[in-house]
């Protein structure tokens, strides 16, 4: 029978997992179910994904805003703390941010502008320009960056992040001074004491402070990244990938997944006799081309993954062999030389003129967004994400 379909992704429903769930036996049984009642084929090579959300709740991998208070004064003391670059999101940051203004007394945040490092604008690039005003070499005081740009709230969430943001702090007793840079070594002319906020340029960030003065430097994934006082924590990124949980908790990142996914292939390999890749997924990436909002607000797309989502793909263009190598060709013809082009292809095409414009992204990174995508961040209820023919081609 001629096969018609190519990649099927589906999002799996399971039960609400809570604190000291069995999250291989729950991944199983449900893929087992999930197959039974759709009646589908599992395969070798199939994929199952897990969001990162329900593994850490399985972990109970929890800590409260007392516990990143108690973790922030161990590190910095009584002194007033620059807190730079922080993502504009009451889910990721709102309660980082409590806990670290009930951790100090003086706090000086340093914003990013005219977004924050996943895309959410706090003003217009265009009244940049208007304004006559450089994010590159200009610094603002709260002041400043009222009187050019008056109060902006954020289009989807109806939020001003510098009043929230500030109110925050300020609700838990400490001062606050709001400035605006995207030069690190600015936070340096307030304070030499600073909690640097940002992801995936955070090292970056922490060499400059260092290299130019900065007396105490920490990340966000230096926070957390141990118990303190039987909380959760999370060894490797700390706070970063943290999530709103209460009004006064957060949930941390999961730790050590490398187990959990090798596990959970192999009782599904025991259960089917079919070696199924199995990865822990977060936040992938893809830009909201109206709120202009990437994602990417999770340290990593994969905290764990099985060996063979490994690498990159390995693909040709179809579109560059129709009309380069084969434009001579159409109907049947074409299908088999494409076909056996594809059968033939050398095993690694980077640089290859075949392979332009096939996504040279690691597998991890473009499934975790697909998962991501398909499962959403609201009601739909499927935090497990089974895929298959992801690794097939156009001959098979």
């Amino acid at each position: 029978m001629e096969r018609v379909v190519g990649t099927v992704v589906r999002g799996l429903r399971g039960p609400i997992i809570n604190k000291g769930d069995n999250i291989e036996e729950i991944v199983v049984n449900t893929v087992l179910n999930t197959a039974k009642v759709e009646g589908f084929s599992i395969k070798n090579r199939d994929i199952v994904t897990i969001t990162e959300s329900v593994v850490a709740r399985a972990q109970g991998n929890y800590a409260t805003i007392d516990d990143i208070a108690t973790d922030i004064k161990s590190k910095f003391g009584e002194e007033t703390i620059g807190v730079t670059f922080p993502i504009l999101s009451r889910n990721r940051f709102a309660n980082c941010l409590k806990g670290i203004a009930k951790g100090t007394k003086n706090v000086v945040l340093m914003l990013s502008y005219p977004s924050d490092e996943v895309g959410n604008h706090l003003v217009d690039i265009d009244d940049l320009d208007t304004k006559g005003i450089n994010p590159w070499t200009d610094v603002l005081s709260e002041a400043d960056f009222r009187k050019h740009f008056g109060y902006n709230k954020h289009r989807f969430t109806g939020v001003d992040y510098i009043d929230y943001y500030k109110s925050l702090i300020e609700a838990e007793g400490a001062n606050c001074e709001v400035i605006f840079s995207n030069n690190a070594k600015t936070i340096l002319d307030f304070t030499k004491n600073v909690l640097t906020c940002d992801i995936h340029s955070r090292f970056r960030t922490k060499r400059i402070l260092t290299n130019n003065g900065a007396k105490n430097v920490f990340g966000l994934d230096d926070i957390l990244n141990e118990s303190i006082n039987g909380s959760g924590f999370n060894e490797a990124y700390g706070l970063l990938g943290s999530n709103k949980a209460t009004e006064d908790s957060v949930k941390l990142f999961p730790n050590n997944c490398q187990p959990i996914v090798d596990s959970i292939q192999a009782k599904l390999k025991e259960e089917t006799g079919k070696t199924i890749e199995v990865m822990v997924y977060g936040d992938g990436a893809f830009k909201d081309p109206v709120g202009k909002i990437w994602e990417l607000a999770d340290p990593v797309v994969s905290p764990g993954y099985t060996a063979g989502l490994d690498g990159t793909p390995n693909e040709v263009k179809l579109k560059y062999l129709a009309d380069n190598n084969f434009s001579h060709l159409r109907g049947k013809e074409l299908k088999q030389a494409i076909s056996e082009y594809i059968q033939n292809k050398n095993e690694d095409l980077v640089g290859a003129m075949e392979a332009q414009g096939t996504t040279p992204r690691r597998l991890t990174d473009l499934i975790g967004s697909l998962s991501d995508l398909t499962s959403g961040s609201g009601d739909k209820g499927t935090p497990m994400i089974y895929i298959q023919g992801y690794f097939d081609n156009y001959t098979k």
